[in-house]
């Protein structure tokens, strides 16, 4: 299930199930609208998640090699 994220955060969740390929962020990076943060492979191909805000990470939630669900809270973004 997504975690809960405080007020002003946005979490950045998996769309699909499938195998972290690439971390493109780190904590304390600043990041804008649109930014890649993530590369997911799944079904043979890799699907890049983007920011859908603009801010700072907060915190990175995986890791390269992970398996992830869909739904899952890969990172935050806070202010």
């Amino acid at each position: 299930a997504p975690a809960a994220v405080a007020a002003g955060e946005t979490a950045v969740n998996s769309p699909m199930p499938g195998n972290i390929f690439k971390v493109e962020c780190k904590p304390g990076q600043a990041v804008k609208a649109g930014d890649v943060l993530v590369v997911l492979e799944a079904m043979k191909m890799g699907n890049s998640i983007t920011a859908p805000v603009s801010g700072v990470i907060k915190s990175v939630n995986v890791k390269e090699g992970d398996t992830v669900l869909g739904k899952q809270t890969l990172l935050v973004i806070g202010e």
